[in-house]
């Protein structure tokens, strides 16, 4: 319940913090002539930074006991949810770059929201805690490939670049966060307790910056491109479920790719859509799918708790 609640207040900051930036734009876009989007990449290795401190070189070995389900929430992840956004993409006849940015959110990988809703779900978290992290370092390679195929009809892709921007957010700061971790194994209660509220804090004002770069894309758009990221979001969590279901997973493990599906790294779509140059457009499905999917797991997640847990 306390991880719930923690949740749903992280939710309403991030409203919160979106209301004021579509309200009062200027203060989020700029202080004296620094532009307050350059902060997003630094503020997404940070979040990097902490995914990787409570992360271990143990968090692997689940691959040795079950790859099964390992193999099918990755194979989910990046089939269900690009393709998805491809549809929807299409389905809603949004522009160019718009569109684009409802493709990318799908190619990302899962970020650490995921493992809490997987808890609180009565899932399997260590199944969860592996997938996101094999997600996340498969992202530079994979969320880049993806954005080509699907997304290069809508908006010019440069394969390589983002595979190198990619690699910068993902890789080096992860890599210090396992060596902080190890490190500093005595004191894992207080990286525990920091650096998912450093995490949080970058999240909100990543959202804010996004919120206020494109507010004029947002007044237009708003309802249809939140009602995409809603059905984009639900149906990442019921074809993930059934397509576990229908690999013949246990229940727990099924609620686990649901989530691992359903639950994207917003964050880390932000990151890619600076790169291009792109956050005011590229950026807002990212923007939105954040406090959406936080809503919609915590719901998820309470539900099943609920429910007993069949093998």
């Amino acid at each position: 319940m306390k991880s719930f609640l923690n949740r749903f207040s992280f939710t309403l900051l991030i409203f919160l913090s979106a209301g004021l930036a579509l309200a009062f734009p200027p203060l989020f876009l700029q202080i004296g002539d620094y532009q307050l989007k350059n902060l997003i990449v630094p503020l997404i290795q940070v979040i990097m930074f902490g995914m990787g401190t409570t992360m271990s070189i143990s968090d692997f070995n689940f691959i040795m006991k079950s790859p099964k389900a390992v193999i099918v929430g990755l194979v989910c992840q990046f089939t269900i949810m690009p393709f998805m956004g491809y549809f929807l993409a299409n389905a809603f006849e949004f522009s160019g770059e718009i569109a684009a940015g409802v493709i990318l959110i799908g190619c990302s990988p899962s970020g650490l929201a995921s493992n809490v809703m997987a808890y609180i779900a009565k899932a399997n978290v260590a199944l969860s805690i592996t997938i996101t992290s094999i997600a996340t370092l498969m992202a530079p390679f994979i969320t880049p490939t993806l954005m080509k195929l699907l997304a290069g009809e809508f908006i010019e892709i440069e394969l390589l670049t983002m595979m190198i921007d990619v690699a910068k957010m993902v890789f080096l700061p992860i890599t210090l966060g396992i060596l902080v971790n190890k490190m500093f194994a005595n004191h894992k209660e207080m990286l525990d307790k920091i650096m998912p509220k450093v995490s949080m804090a970058g999240i909100v004002i990543i959202i804010s910056i996004i919120t206020a770069t494109g507010r004029k894309s947002i007044l237009e758009l708003g309802g249809t491109l939140v009602l995409c990221t809603l059905i984009h979001n639900l149906g990442g969590y019921f074809l993930g479920y059934w397509g576990a279901r229908l690999m013949k997973l246990k229940e727990e493990d099924c609620r686990t790719v649901a989530i691992e599906v359903g639950m994207q790294n917003g964050g880390l779509a932000s990151g890619i859509a600076v790169k291009m140059g792109k956050i005011g457009t590229v950026g807002l499905a990212a923007g939105l799918f954040g406090p959406i999917m936080n809503i919609t797991g915590s719901v998820l997640a309470t539900f099943w708790s609920k429910k007993p847990v069949n093998s």
